[in-house]
């Protein structure tokens, strides 16, 4: 909104001639001869309202003001001023009641010259319409016309809405400026803009775009390496380097990628970037040196980070629909390398569904068991194991089984990965005190059947659940140790009474991911006796008893149970193909060890007994370990001997 000066101007006061009357219908149609001209007429300014060089002039010719009630609104933006408050006049006009909010807008709308612009006599040049991707033009109801310097011409339904042009200046980082659409033309001429811009690129779809490879090639193309060597010569807002981190992104979802990592180095070392799939990390991208700083920068301002820090790390997130891209959200952190460089890394949170409890790889009589386990009323079910190894996911495939009309079910979860209709999840801020515990606290006052907290950090948290398990509630929760009798020494380490904890517990379940065996490229051999019983050595090894008579008895039943009509037993490996990028692994599988408490358990607990005693009484309550889930699905040909090994190397 325009102020008028500091000093009181001299005014241009009305003269015989009857004041300009206020434009209240919608603003005249311009009919620019071509892009020059309506860049010209954007560019110059308008003096409406009686040749005006104030806003108050302008309200004073339209009638809605006097001389003396301009001189005292400008006299008490003097005041405010002198005490360091400074408000546009018109607002100050509006908060005393001399004219309303509409009618201030309206006179500032005749006074800078409204009009509306038919897009039929304009056609918006390609290096506007690049800059906005047609799903935000759609999405928005915008339309880019002209690109002139820094500044993008732009079509829309309401030039007046703040927001949406501060989120295009933020897309494209341009300066915006809006002009308003004749009614009912904008949408058909976003259609057919996009639509021949596509035709004249020779595209099979309209809205294609240039892969990351491209766009590469494209940048190292536009600038000379002579230059290159002696300034980073690319900006965070070029159009290309834009493209190209959007292009990046939607690539890297594309290949089922959790995290893009962008690794920089000191000149001439390229910029190297690598996506995590399936748990490895795989070389993706390489850019010259020169771009280091500017992708950067680039991603930075995508999470509304400050660009000026390279000494700290810093945490964002991006919404990377805002870019126009698909409903994702990113989570971002920078860390500070050696020479001032800074690397990055993205962690892709695609706001999936849970998978069905029968999709995460439970073998059926594990499933049965956790099946049956998860419809009690109340008690403690935890799931166990390292980072990344899928515990959330498992938590929400469990809740999406028992998630009904009947029940109220309450998550705390930090950061919310997974959602699904009927829960109601929380995102929790220890910055603010908002913790596992203090939602905890919060939940037990809102009614709750099942409640399901991220994790247990601390003995608070713990010790809530506990409670809460006792009271008529079933708890669910994870854990960082590396096997359930493990998970039951170190809640009691942590200070928990051991008599509540046996009470409360029903079922701890732990899990590693390994790699799932392509379907289309594996390939399988018939193993040999010397196999198999090296097979069921290790099988054997992480249970209570290994024998050669009862390897060669377990040999005996995984001929039953896996083999052809002649008992042959069949192992698969990788081999590579194009549907698995030539990896011979595609997708990822959990193995189990599921630990029911039952009463020799209990009796443990409460005796404080070792992690090895406990692990001793579960497998003799018949607990599959996670070695010898593993093993078994190697038999069944979705994965491989190596996979399991690096996963169960306690």
């Amino acid at each position: 909104m325009l102020s008028a000066s500091a000093s009181a101007p001299t005014l241009v006061t009305a003269s015989n001639t009857a004041p300009e009357p206020l434009r209240t219908q919608a603003p005249h149609t311009f009919r620019p001869a071509s892009a020059d001209d309506l860049w010209r007429q954007l560019s110059t300014p308008h003096a409406g309202a009686g040749g005006a060089r104030h806003l108050g002039e302008a309200l004073v010719h339209a009638g809605l003001l006097s001389v003396d009630s301009l001189t005292q609104g400008l006299q008490a933006q003097q005041h405010e001023r002198k005490t360091g408050r400074h408000r546009p006049i018109g607002q100050i006009l509006v908060d005393r009641g001399t004219l309303t909010q509409e009618q201030l807008r309206g006179v500032i709308a005749s006074w800078l010259g409204e009009y509306a612009i038919h897009p039929g006599d304009i056609a918006p040049e390609p290096a506007a319409l690049a800059l906005i991707p047609r799903s935000v033009a759609e999405r928005e109801s915008v339309l880019p016309l002209l690109a002139r310097d820094d500044a993008l011409v732009l079509l829309m339904a309401d030039p007046w809405d703040k927001m949406l042009a501060d989120e295009m200046r933020f897309l494209t980082q341009r300066r915006i400026v809006p002009v308003q659409a004749a009614p009912g033309t904008l949408m058909p001429a976003i259609q057919r803009a996009y639509h021949s811009g596509a035709e004249a690129k020779g595209t099979a779809a309209p809205g294609a775009r240039p892969t990351s490879q491209e766009l590469v090639s494209n940048l190292t193309s536009a600038v000379p390496e002579a230059t290159a060597e002696h300034a980073d010569v690319i900006s965070e807002s070029d159009n290309t380097l834009v493209r190209l981190i959007n292009s990046l992104i939607e690539e890297a979802i594309s290949h089922r990628a959790s995290d893009i990592h962008i690794e920089t180095e000191p000149a001439p070392k390229n910029v190297r970037v690598r996506l995590r799939i399936d748990g490895d990390l795989a070389p993706y991208l390489e850019l010259p040196a020169r771009y280091r700083f500017a992708m950067v920068a680039r991603i930075k301002i995508m999470a509304g980070m400050d660009i000026s820090e390279h000494r700290k790390p810093q945490d964002g997130k991006i919404d990377f629909a805002r870019f126009g891209g698909p409903p994702v959200e990113l989570r971002v952190v920078t860390v500070p390398t050696s020479r001032g460089l800074e690397d990055v890394v993205l962690r892709l949170l695609a706001g999936a569904k849970p998978l069905p409890l029968e999709g995460i790889g439970l073998s059926a009589v594990n499933l049965t068991t956790l099946r049956a386990v998860v419809q009690k009323s109340y008690g403690l079910v935890l799931v166990c194991g390292p980072t990344g190894c899928g515990k959330t996911t498992t938590l929400h495939s469990v809740i999406s089984d028992i998630n009904t009309e009947g029940r109220k079910i309450w998550t705390a979860e930090d950061p919310i990965e997974i959602t699904q209709e009927g829960l109601r999840q929380v995102q929790v801020n220890a910055r603010i005190g908002w913790t596992f515990a203090a939602a905890m606290r919060t939940f037990l006052r809102a009614d709750p059947d099942v409640v399901m907290i991220g994790e247990m950090r601390d003995e608070e948290t713990a010790r809530i659940a506990i409670e809460a398990s006792l009271t008529g509630h079933l708890v669910l929760s994870t854990l960082h140790t590396n096997s359930a009798p493990e998970s039951i020494a170190r809640l009691l380490e942590i200070g928990l009474d051991p008599f509540n904890f046996s009470d409360s517990l029903l079922a701890i379940l732990a899990q590693r991911l390994v790699r799932r065996l392509c379907s289309t490229c594996r390939t399988a051999t018939v193993a040999d006796e010397d196999t198999l019983m090296g097979l069921a050595s290790q099988y054997l090894e992480s249970g209570a008893h290994n024998t050669a008579d009862l390897q060669a008895a377990q040999v005996q039943r995984w001929r039953q149970a896996h083999g052809d009509a002649e008992g042959r037993v069949r192992l698969w490996r990788h081999a590579g193909c194009t549907a698995c990028d030539g990896l011979g692994y595609r997708g990822r599988l959990g193995i189990h060890e599921l630990m029911m408490s039952d009463d020799p358990i209990r009796k443990a607990i409460r005796h404080r007994a070792p992690a090895s005693e406990v692990r001793h009484l579960a497998l003799s309550a018949g607990m599959r370990t996670l070695r010898q889930d593993g093993i078994e699905k190697v038999l069944q040909g979705l994965t491989d001997m190596a996979q399991v090994t690096a996963a169960t190397n306690l």
